[in-house]
């Protein structure tokens, strides 16, 4: 008999950690073992946390970042920002890396995913609907800033082909050789498409 069916607590917080994306099964047992070491009162204050951020955290209902409850967007509700730019990810997360390089000014539109039908995700399941229905005439340039894979690509044209008609630009992120890096180490794919985007010295 495994060890953990004489756990039974402990066999059902494994059961709720399984649910949790992005946690590898080699650490499951070490979350585990923290939680059980953890101080009563810090094990509280964590639960209490989770459940905190679940009753004040939502999604913007315009750009569908995540923002605390009665508090207006931290993005739309900036008038320093540039409101005729959006840029669209996939995740939250996107968000975060674009913003760390303080490079980008403008709105930011989250997906929530990109269109998979191995998975059955269409474009129905994202939010590319809401994203047409921003587009006025304030709105000049749409940035598709997708992951570079097969289903993010395929996600990008069909944004792009759901806006033709529109006076909106719209553009991609460059696709190309990573500064620094030595040619022979790159695969055959990027230096293709760094060729084929090339543009003028």
């Amino acid at each position: 008999m495994d060890i953990i069916d004489k756990l039974p607590t402990v066999k059902r917080l494994i059961r709720q950690l399984h649910q949790v994306p992005f946690l590898a099964s080699k650490n499951l047992y070490k979350v585990v073992s923290h939680f059980l070491q953890m101080d009563k009162d810090k094990l509280h204050q964590f639960s209490n946390i989770l459940q905190e951020v679940k009753e004040n955290v939502f999604l913007c209902s315009s750009c569908f970042v995540w923002k605390e409850k009665n508090v207006d967007c931290f993005f739309c509700a900036d008038k320093n920002r540039d409101h005729s730019v959006i840029c669209v990810v996939e995740s939250w997360q996107d968000v975060l890396v674009i913003e760390r390089t303080d490079n980008y000014h403008g709105l930011y539109h989250v997906l929530g995913g990109v269109i998979c039908p191995l998975d059955g995700i269409g474009p129905s399941d994202l939010h590319i609907d809401s994203l047409i229905h921003r587009v006025n005439k304030d709105v000049k340039e749409i940035i598709l800033a997708m992951n570079y894979t097969p289903e993010g690509e395929a996600t990008s044209a069909f944004i792009a082909r759901k806006l033709q008609g529109t006076n909106v630009k719209v553009s991609s992120l460059a696709k190309g050789v990573p500064i620094g890096s030595n040619l022979e180490f790159i695969d055959r794919l990027t230096i293709s498409k760094a060729i084929v985007d090339r543009k003028p010295f």
